[in-house]
């Protein structure tokens, strides 16, 4: 544990980054540089446009506090360009944020280890629809396997809808595939140094909780404490860590969760470098457990120094 600021040394807050979560990474960028300015550590921001490296390289920075969201931040990149210069850092190592960055591929892993999570086809064209359709039926949400923040995801409720879709996440030049819809309700939980946070359950009048949903609007209902009963919200505690422990996960992220109509738990994803704005989630559920936004910020930093 980590009681003086000094003791940080000098920490870059990694921020902006080139993918589509660009202006959500800046608006946590500047949340999280705030809070450690505000305690006293010795920090500086930095907005990366172009490679991660050209913007280390010369500068006296003891540690990083990643907050770039999406492909070149939260899928490994980063993280290996840090260890090569060795530059301790917040959050998961490489393996943990490649995998958790592909959504199906985690999907492999926890199926791998008996966790469920709803069925999925990849679609690599136009050709696939049908055998889609004849294995998922409708409805179902077509995804870029490699973006965060519900971007370029579709609901699909017919074979025209699913080709739009499909058009749609083609836009991303990633993996896509399209996932059963899961009716139900819809948590997630923050996990934080090897613990889990209180579970959050989402309520959006949209058809899914999609980006507007996220950051833009005001209907999104999110409730904390969660409506489960205590052995409810244990049990998909315990079943988020086992999810995270399952990729490798390290240090704080946030696993998204239904609950279907016959009480089963399916995972949907996990996000190794989650939101810090306004609207963002695990301040929300840290806020529950008592632990207000900076010191959050500084705990986070904290599994830097492992």
């Amino acid at each position: 544990m980590i009681t003086k600021p000094e003791d940080f040394g000098r920490v870059a807050v990694l921020m902006g980054g080139s993918a589509a979560e660009r202006k959500v990474s800046l608006k946590s960028g500047a949340a999280v540089f705030e809070a450690l300015k505000s305690q006293g550590v010795d920090v500086v921001a930095i907005d990366v446009t172009g490679s991660p490296i050209d913007v280390l390289v010369g500068k006296k920075v003891d540690r990083v506090f990643n907050i770039i969201h999406g492909r070149g931040g939260e899928d490994g990149v980063l993280q290996a360009v840090l260890e090569v210069l060795g530059i301790p850092y917040t959050g998961s190592g490489v393996m943990a944020s490649a995998l958790s960055m592909d959504k199906m591929r985690t999907k492999l892993c926890w199926l791998g280890y008996g966790l469920v999570t709803p069925k999925w086809y990849l679609l690599k064209s136009t050709d696939d629809l049908d055998v889609c359709i004849e294995r998922l039926g409708f409805p179902v949400i077509v995804k870029p396997a490699n973006e965060g923040s519900s971007i370029g995801m579709s609901k699909a409720n017919n074979r025209d809808e699913l080709a739009k879709a499909l058009q749609v996440a083609a836009e991303f030049d990633c993996d896509i595939f399209a996932e059963s819809w899961v009716l139900g309700k819809e948590y997630t939980v923050g996990l934080l140094n090897g613990e889990a946070l209180p579970v959050i359950r989402l309520e959006t009048p949209n058809a899914f909780y999609d980006y507007e949903a996220k950051y833009n609007s005001n209907t999104t209902k999110y409730h904390c404490p969660s409506g489960l009963n205590i052995e409810q919200e244990k049990q998909l505690q315990q079943l988020a860590l086992k999810a995270g422990e399952v990729v490798g996960i390290k240090g704080w992220a946030r696993v998204d969760v239904f609950i279907d109509e016959s009480d089963q738990p399916q995972l949907i994803e996990i996000n190794t470098v989650p939101g810090m704005t306004d609207h963002s989630l695990v301040p929300m559920a840290a806020k529950q457990a008592g632990i207000e936004f900076d010191e959050l910020v500084w705990q986070i930093l904290e599994t830097s120094c492992r």
